[in-house]
């Protein structure tokens, strides 16, 4: 089922199974190499946090990426694929690829540039031939869907939480929902000037709700989220979120991992409540990958 009203969201989040969809936490992780990595790329258009004015450091965007997959590798397995390149924002992989038990999710990308990122050969060998994984294109339906950066999914409820603008229109919202197989998907309008979801949001191990509510244009969707969460809700300032603390992700029960500079950013009563809830913070420095207009989760492709 897809909504888009907060009251018939709240209905159907009411009646969902007890049991579990699938697993909270990924059992791997992949990422993609920066290379060509930039602030001034065409994404700029809809990406407010990206300033095409800072130059980016190669040498050292390439050393905090390298030391962002030797700490992820602490928690769980991770793959590295090589950049290129000629597809400047493919390191934001989270956008493209996205998998369910047993199936790749190709995104359909607004942007000829990103929609060259799907069509790699070694990223469909490794999951077709290695993997042994099904394989579903979202790209050619007529629809914008950005995978992971514009639904950010409660793995365990099967609840996905879509933002709607540049990156998604609701065609995209519903094919997603059909792609991933979710139980619920309520479709909501982003703030503007906010391009992805998952910069406002995110769901931590199917349990912990963190929003910054000024990223929505609707009041009434953040209450709708309070509610289903309850006590599990972290609330963001507009400043946690431009520093990318919304920007983050649980690989592992009990643990969540942002930028250095989002980590920073908190404010006291923020980390606070994230330990108070069970979450101990893991941070690596990426201010180099956030002048291109991501963080941290956009980063990350989890493998299930």
């Amino acid at each position: 089922m897809l909504v888009t009203r907060p009251d018939d969201f709240l209905q159907a989040w009411r009646a969902l199974p007890a049991e579990p969809w699938g697993p909270a936490t990924a059992r791997g992780a992949m990422l993609m190499a920066p290379d060509g990595l930039s602030a001034a790329a065409v994404t700029r258009a809809d990406n407010r946090y990206m300033d095409p004015g800072r130059r980016i450091d190669a040498a050292r965007l390439h050393t905090q990426h390298r030391s962002l997959a030797q700490a992820l590798a602490r928690e769980l397995p991770v793959w590295i694929f090589p950049g290129d390149a000629s597809t400047p924002d493919a390191t934001f992989l989270n956008n493209a690829f996205a998998t369910v038990p047993g199936r790749l999710i190709l995104g359909a990308m607004r942007y000829p540039e990103r929609q060259r990122e799907t069509a790699r050969a070694d990223v469909r060998g490794f999951f077709r031939d290695v993997l042994g994984y099904e394989e579903t294109d979202l790209s050619g339906q007529g629809c914008t869907a950005e995978l992971t950066g514009s639904l950010v999914i409660d793995r365990r409820r099967g609840v996905g939480f879509c933002g709607l603008g540049e990156r998604c229109d609701l065609a995209g919202a519903h094919a997603m929902h059909a792609a991933f197989g979710l139980r619920l998907t309520f479709a909501f309008a982003l703030a503007p000037g906010e391009y992805h979801t998952n910069v406002v949001m995110s769901v931590l191990g199917g349990r912990t709700l963190v929003l910054c509510a000024q990223g929505l244009a609707d009041a009434a969707v953040a209450g709708a989220l309070r509610a289903a969460y309850g006590d599990q809700v972290v609330e963001l300032s507009p400043g946690e979120k431009n520093a990318f603390a919304g920007n983050c992700i649980a690989l592992r029960e009990g643990t969540v991992w942002m930028s250095a500079g989002a980590a920073a950013a908190l404010a006291p009563g923020t980390g606070t409540r994230l330990a108070a809830l069970g979450w101990s913070l893991r941070s690596v420095p990426l201010d180099e990958i956030e002048k291109a207009g991501g963080s941290l989760r956009c980063c990350v492709a989890e493998l299930y």
